[in-house]
């Protein structure tokens, strides 16, 4: 009997399968819930039973995929829409919008998130002899990538270690590597490669964004946050806003009001206390610019959200 020949390339699922194999998993675990953690630490799971109005979020580095329904990002009034046909990628933390397009009880939107672990990626960039990338480089820390098989099928078999849970901390680390591999080799290689290269402007800008995270609660000086990451003030300007859709100064309110509303959401401040915290010296400004970014004053938008809690709408 002759052996098969190994230098064929084996059969790939199409997407559709892939897909198929995705779908019920994912719904089992997300059953009741809108999101949901997993025994894989990077990996979560999403399901939304209708479309929604965009809803502020922070996008971390990361993939996220839909296998059923559809989905759209709004960064800096740029809509990136994305479906069972495409992927979205960060390759920095954005403040962004995230919307349900398409979702019903029968066919909910259904999807993951896997956070990037940039530090493997450049390993993977340094030592891999992987070749250049093809096409432009990207001005954008956020993008909308072709959904391959190539990069659907790992992932397929990350979901499938979640019923060997014995299995997952052997294999899943060599399984993220892939799927990091696959995303290297994609149409959006040259937007990760950009964070990942040390010294790019894209990973100066990244390092800039790790620094405000820290200090979102001090007075911030241009001219010293772009020399700390050794860019012109009026370069790290251009490029901070190129690839976040904003300026470092709304970056850093952002942060503040985010962390501000977290604070009396969960730590039950009063605004002004929150607002002391986070940076703002005055209560006023920081309810104006609170209600300008959530839609309504601090507040009432908390009351709101804990009122959605108790009905499990949040």
């Amino acid at each position: 009997m002759p052996l098969p020949d190994q230098t064929q390339p084996r059969h790939r699922p199409p997407l559709v399968e892939l897909h198929m194999m995705l779908v019920p998993i994912i719904e089992r675990w997300t059953r009741g819930v809108e999101d949901c953690s997993t025994p894989i630490a990077s990996l979560t799971f999403f399901r939304r039973e209708a479309p929604t109005e965009p809803a502020i979020c922070l996008v971390e580095p990361s993939v996220v995929l839909v296998v059923q329904g559809k989905k759209r990002m709004w960064l800096g009034g740029n809509a990136y829409d994305y479906d069972t046909g495409h992927t979205l990628i960060t390759s920095l933390e954005l403040p962004a919008n995230s919307e349900v397009v398409v979702a019903s009880p029968a066919q909910p939107c259904l999807g993951l998130a896997l956070k990037l672990d940039l530090r493997v990626m450049a390993e993977l960039v340094a030592h891999s002899g992987l070749p250049s990338p093809r096409g432009k480089l990207s001005d954008s820390g956020m993008g909308i990538g072709v959904l391959t098989p190539q990069v659907l099928e790992p992932f397929q078999r990350l979901l499938d270690l979640l019923d060997e849970p014995e299995a997952i901390e052997v294999l899943s680390p060599l399984i993220l590597r892939e799927i990091y591999y696959r995303l290297l080799m994609s149409d959006q290689a040259a937007r990760l490669r950009q964070i990942v290269s040390v010294g790019s402007q894209s990973h100066r800008i990244a390092k800039a964004i790790d620094w405000l995270k820290l200090n979102y609660s001090t007075p911030l000086s241009i001219d010293e946050l772009s020399g700390r990451v050794q860019m012109s003030s009026s370069s790290f300007h251009h490029h901070f806003r190129q690839l976040t859709g904003m300026s470092p100064l709304q970056y850093q309110k952002w942060l503040r009001l985010s962390e501000a509303r977290r604070l009396m959401l969960d730590a039950h401040l009063d605004a002004a206390s929150s607002a002391y915290q986070v940076g703002y010296e005055s209560p006023s400004q920081f309810s104006r610019e609170y209600s300008r970014l959530f839609g309504a004053p601090p507040r009432r938008d908390i009351e709101n959200l804990r009122l959605a809690v108790a009905h499990g709408e949040a």
